[in-house]
């Protein structure tokens, strides 16, 4: 194994993420540093400016873009309300039922946008005020907003499942959107555990019991917004349309909404347009910079020298699959997911798919591990949306999320061993 490119890779790179360089240009700068160990400089700065711009020619790409928009639509356009509501009738009356609330409507609120973050902010902001009346504490609100809102990014539509597709070689997008399904579920069901014994521990009083009236009601308002998902993932799972033809129907179907439901005003138009660019823009350029250490360290063997040395670690799946999971949840602490799933999904699909394993379900795995590096510090941004939103600061939502990160890790390692949660419901699909 050749240890230069290696050292200079992650010694660069961690020079740059401490000094404070932004992670995508801190990407960028440490890939023209090691493919300077095996070109010349005027080389090294054309293949990484080339690179970055090819790694972006896909046209599975624009689906992100557009889903980030009809996320944007979304949070603007009344949507986040009705979700409440409905799930306020269904799971009210529980212990812990305003947590409960929180978790379900940020699980369809990120499905149906496909943003954590879209979804940490809406929810965190309606819901948290109603939490802390009810007698639950700030700090325990937030962290419950922020695990639940990570689960948008397993239960499809998914912006980083498509990532994931196009890092494995162009998987299928429609198998990894029902390939989510159940473990995104099962997450937040023990996410709502741990709400359960929160509840019974600090005795909040139980909500009022819905009537069968109002659990309709509460469902036909929020009906259209539902529908949005059957729309989407309906027709890329039939074959209508692609996942990137997907997200412009999304966008228009939640323009009208917003526009119906009167919470979306022309002028707020603007606005909503620009955020989303913003969004769009960085989330392109940690592409752009992701892609081009891809090859970099394609270039340089990296993947299949790593690769190597795990499967020398040992010939036992658990064991080799244990060591990954471990070493996804050390890098998603400090690593944003996007740049994550690309960079290392050349290194350990390989792995994984030589021990047997389905790349559609390592997808899931690694998303679902990634995800619980978004709710830690020093770089998960929907920790710091969720603290923000909620007014507190990260020092003090820590304890309260600890029994979540258990859970979410408990979750991560059923549906790492289980495969069936993953692959069950593509193979009755027929994928």
């Amino acid at each position: 194994m050749e240890y230069i490119p290696v050292m200079v890779l992650l010694i660069s790179f961690i020079f740059f993420l401490s000094s404070g360089t932004p992670v995508a240009w801190s990407i960028a700068l440490s890939s023209f540093l090691t493919i300077l160990v095996s070109i010349p400089f005027l080389s090294g700065v054309t293949t990484i400016a080339q690179r970055m711009a090819t790694g972006l020619d896909s046209f599975a790409l624009l689906a992100i873009p557009f889903f980030i928009l009809s996320g944007q639509l979304m949070k603007h356009g009344g949507i986040a309300n009705r979700l409440i509501a409905f799930a306020k009738t269904i799971v009210g009356a529980l212990p812990g039922g305003l947590a409960h609330i929180n978790i379900i409507a940020a699980m369809l609120m990120g499905a149906i946008a496909g943003s954590a973050m879209a979804s940490a902010s809406a929810m965190g902001s309606i819901l948290g005020p109603e939490m802390e009346k009810e007698g639950y504490s700030k700090e325990f609100g937030a962290a419950v907003n922020i695990t639940s809102s990570t689960m948008g990014l397993i239960i499809p539509p998914s912006n980083i499942l498509i990532v994931y597709a196009l890092a494995g070689g162009g998987l299928s997008i429609a198998s990894l959107f029902l390939a989510g399904y159940i473990p995104g579920i099962i997450t937040g069901l023990f996410l709502m555990i741990v709400a359960v014994f929160w509840a019974k521990k600090k005795k909040i009083p139980l909500g009022k019991r819905s009537t069968l009236t109002e659990v309709l009601r509460s469902f036909l308002k929020a009906l259209p917004s539902l529908f949005l998902l059957f729309i989407v993932i309906g027709g890329i799972v039939s074959g209508v349309f692609t996942a990137t033809e997907a997200s412009a129907i999304a966008v228009l179907y939640c323009l009208v909404l917003g526009l119906l439901y009167k919470e979306i005003k022309w002028n707020n138009l603007p606005h909503i347009l620009l955020e989303s660019s913003v969004t769009s823009a960085v989330v392109m350029l940690l592409i752009a910079s992701s892609m081009s250490m891809s090859w970099v360290m394609s270039f340089q063997n990296i993947p299949q020298d790593l690769s190597m040395a795990l499967l020398t670690l040992s010939d036992n799946p658990i064991v080799i699959l244990l060591v990954i999971n471990l070493l996804l949840l050390f890098v998603g602490v400090f690593m944003d997911i996007t740049p994550a799933v690309l960079i290392f999904t050349p290194i350990f699909l390989p792995v994984v798919t030589s021990l047997g394993m389905d790349p559609i379900h390592f997808g899931v795995v690694m998303v679902l591990n990634l995800c619980i590096g978004l709710c830690t510090p020093p770089v998960g941004s929907v920790l710091f949306v969720g603290v923000g939103v909620a007014k507190t600061s990260i020092e003090k939502v820590i304890k309260p999320l600890i029994p979540l990160f258990i859970a979410m890790v408990i979750s991560l390692f059923l549906v790492t061993y289980i495969p069936s949660l993953s692959l069950w419901l593509p193979e009755q699909w027929g994928y």
